[in-house]
């Protein structure tokens, strides 16, 4: 039977757990830490901040080198992406890649980089799939359409976990196509390889997002640039209102609890400091409010929503929210058409042109209209200056192309791969790079070796460093 006094112990501890309840379901804050189950007292939860990593400075003279890979699907038309002549500085640009003119002296053209994970070899049909799957993993996947999806780690993901600390967000995955895990694609393959180009482990794509308010509003907030600059002052105060309530309350009840639920306490409140030093190490690294307006959904033609995506990429890399992103462009296979340049066929069947010159030429267009989404992009990229006073692309490094080299065979070597950005002043731009043939995860690696990975001996397939870059 409970005495008195005890009663009135209880009701006290049950009135200060109910000014917790009510404090604890303040908007916005992201996150939950929840009590353990005391034997004293009853289970509550308090809710702060989502975690971040630790701050860059952003009036530091020396800028960082961030990296993205964008993604094109069904190969691209041979003769019309390699450049003229013996490479070298003196390249002319091929007649797939005009667009990027203004640019010129900012990109690399490579040839000669290979996927061999992606060959047929004893699994037939699906070199779409292979093609997707292992491009950033150099990994051969596993047949099958099931849940039973084996890749590799992309190596997007491999920096991400080694310098994703740095940025409030360790990697961004974006895409222009469907988000798809499951289901047979591609001859038995799961779709996951064709829609996803981050692998976080062999099998756990990272789904991209395809709707480009909703990626705005990741990085940035919601709302427009004014609201979004009072959502995070209020969100900042509640931070730290909701901590030093729980600092203080714990004190008090402290007191009533037994030796066994003050060592679950104890633990408890290690969270809670961890949690403050996040906090603190956020705010000397704040949310970015681009003045910019939040943009719509997806829109309903191609060029816009690649462009809003190319955009919000760039401004990811500008205000040093990330240094690592993908862009799925399209996922492989991708049967489109392009009735911008009136192609009422879809882009898949026109890959397996067997060699009809209408049928090239019209596939010629299409890889000429993705070029042109890429030079807006890289030339908006050129026009942003960075912490150090040079170019947000100066300071990227960029890999555009795709894992299928001739859509028409399905071949794998010799790969449409181009380089843009000077990654801080350490690659030479400018050219068109003739490699012999050389596993494209061999440019991965001296990517990463910029990115400031350590102890990255190898990645995927590679047998070295692409020293030539």
């Amino acid at each position: 039977m409970k005495t008195p006094g005890h009663t009135h112990n209880a009701n006290h501890t049950n009135a200060r757990l109910a000014g917790l309840n009510r404090r604890r379901f303040l908007r916005g804050l992201g996150a939950c830490l929840a009590l353990p189950a005391f034997e004293s007292l009853h289970p509550w939860g308090l809710c702060a901040a989502p975690a971040a990593g630790p701050a860059g400075d952003a009036a530091a003279k020396t800028a960082p080198v961030r990296m993205a890979f964008l993604y094109v699907p069904n190969g691209i038309i041979p003769s019309g992406w390699w450049p003229e002549g013996d490479g070298g500085a003196g390249f002319q640009l091929s007649p797939t890649l005009q667009p990027l003119e203004n640019v010129k002296q900012k990109v690399q053209v490579i040839s000669g980089l290979e996927d061999l994970s992606a060959n047929a070899g004893a699994d037939g049909g699906g070199d779409h799939a292979r093609a997707g799957g292992t491009f950033l993993t150099g990994v051969r996947i596993k047949k099958t359409s099931g849940s039973d999806i084996h890749a590799g780690v992309s190596i997007d993901q491999v920096l991400a976990r080694q310098i994703g600390d740095q940025t409030r967000f360790p990697s961004l995955e974006l895409s222009c196509d469907a988000v798809r895990k499951a289901g047979d694609c591609d001859s038995g393959y799961s779709c996951a390889y064709e829609y996803n180009l981050a692998w976080k482990s062999p099998n756990q794509p990272v789904t991209p997002e395809t709707n480009p308010r909703l990626a705005f509003e990741r990085l940035f907030g919601a709302g427009s640039p004014s609201e979004r600059a009072a959502s995070l002052k209020l969100r900042q105060q509640e931070q730290h209102s909701i901590l030093d309530f729980v600092m203080a309350d714990t004190s008090s009840l402290q007191k009533k609890m037994s030796g066994r639920d003050q060592q679950k306490l104890d633990q408890y409140l290690t969270s809670v400091r961890e949690l403050e030093t996040r906090i603190e190490r956020a705010e000397r690294m704040p949310a970015a409010n681009p003045q910019v307006e939040t943009p719509a959904g997806i829109p309903p033609e191609f060029a816009e929503h690649i462009q809003l995506m190319y955009e919000t990429l760039r401004l990811a890399f500008q205000t040093d929210s990330t240094r690592i992103a993908t862009l799925l462009i399209a996922a492989e296979g991708s049967n489109r058409t392009f009735s911008e340049i009136n192609i009422a066929q879809g882009h898949h069947s026109l890959s397996h042109h067997r060699n009809d010159p209408d049928t090239v030429e019209k596939v010629k267009q299409i890889d000429l209209w993705y070029a042109r989404q890429l030079g807006k992009f890289l030339e908006k990229m050129e026009a942003t200056q960075d912490v150090d006073g040079n170019s947000l692309l100066h300071n990227s490094m960029i890999v555009y192309g795709s894992g299928n080299a001739d859509g028409n065979r399905h071949t794998h070597t010799n790969l449409p791969i181009l380089l843009a950005g000077a990654g801080g002043g350490t690659l030479q731009t400018g050219r068109h790079v003739k490699v012999g043939p050389t596993p494209l995860t061999n440019l991965f690696l001296s990517m990463a070796d910029r990115m400031g990975a350590q102890g990255l001996e190898r990645h995927g397939d590679s047998t070295g460093r692409l020293t030539v870059i």
